[in-house]
């Protein structure tokens, strides 16, 4: 993947103004849990996620996971479906059924053009209790 035309190290939280929260809702259960995924996160902090698509939630308990590195220990939790789309930016908070799951540590775009790995860090991989139709949301962080 190229690089982006300008210094990444520019776009700080700071940079993102008031936006309405991504929404979906869970269209498939995963169940797989990898300790050497080898994920390459891109360089970009933010995705814009569109209605219709269909993208993968991943979760990962590396601590220093973040855009231009990757992670290794990830769980494959589900694909969603984006209701409302949007502009989802690292570090938004990830809600699974109301609940706050983590919050948003990059994107992986192994699969493009078929789907985004979008991943949220946590502390940790334990299983999480999910249906299909769960809403999924994410937020900027308050």
């Amino acid at each position: 993947m190229a690089e982006p035309p300008y210094d990444p190290n520019l776009i700080t939280p700071s940079v993102y103004g008031s936006r309405r929260p991504v929404t979906g809702e869970l269209v498939a259960l995963l169940h797989i849990t990898f300790e050497e995924r080898g994920l390459a996160f891109i360089q970009s902090r933010s995705r814009a996620l569109l209605r219709g698509e269909i993208h993968e939630l991943m979760i990962t308990d590396e601590e220093d996971a973040a855009p231009g590195g990757g992670a290794d220990s990830v769980s494959a939790i589900a694909f969603f479906e984006v209701e409302q789309g949007g502009l989802a930016v690292v570090g938004d908070e990830v809600t699974l059924g109301g609940s706050v799951v983590g919050t948003l540590a990059g994107f992986d775009v192994t699969h493009m053009p078929n789907h985004i790995n979008v991943v949220v860090k946590r502390k940790s991989l334990d299983i999480l209790p999910l249906s299909v139709g769960d809403r999924v949301e994410m937020r900027r962080k308050i």
